[in-house]
């Protein structure tokens, strides 16, 4: 019996996860998953800030970077970043919780584009994200054979 699509998500998420160092590493929870979104969450650390005592851009990049990726893989194709961009919008300061909201803008044959929305924990939000993909050859698992999809 073939896998729904929301299954593929998941089961695309779980084994990413198991394999993602650095979004397990900076403290990152993934918090909903479906086909071409995902949502991923992350508090803000002292380690994370800079000179200015706000979150280093990097790190809320990095968040809706992770986000895209688990957006643009929940297909069960091995998914890359082809380009991605940011605008900073607002500030975050340690013992900020960021959420990035991940959703598929457009999907075409190899290509994709997805935009993420970083917000924080009062909903303001802290920055927007584009990040155009690209899939390349494998799979994150082995899918059942045949049938039609239903609903588990």
């Amino acid at each position: 019996m073939a896998m729904t699509p929301q299954a593929r998500a998941e089961a695309s998420a779980r084994a990413m996860w198991e394999r993602d160092a650095a979004s397990q590493g900076l403290g990152m929870s993934l918090d909903a998953i479906a086909p071409g979104a995902a949502t991923l969450s992350m508090t803000v650390t002292g380690a994370m800030t800079n000179g200015h005592k706000t979150c280093h851009g990097g790190f809320i990049f990095t968040l809706a970077d992770s986000a895209f990726a688990f957006a643009c893989n929940s297909y069960n194709q091995n998914t890359v970043a082809q380009m991605a961009s940011v605008t900073f919008l607002a500030p975050a300061f340690a013992g900020d919780r960021l959420t990035a909201q991940a959703h598929e803008v457009a999907r075409s044959g190899r290509s994709g584009i997805y935009d993420i929305r970083v917000t924080n924990a009062s909903g303001a939000q802290i920055a927007e994200f584009r990040g155009h993909s690209r899939t390349i050859k494998g799979s994150h698992f082995p899918e059942p054979e045949t049938g039609p999809e239903t609903e588990t």
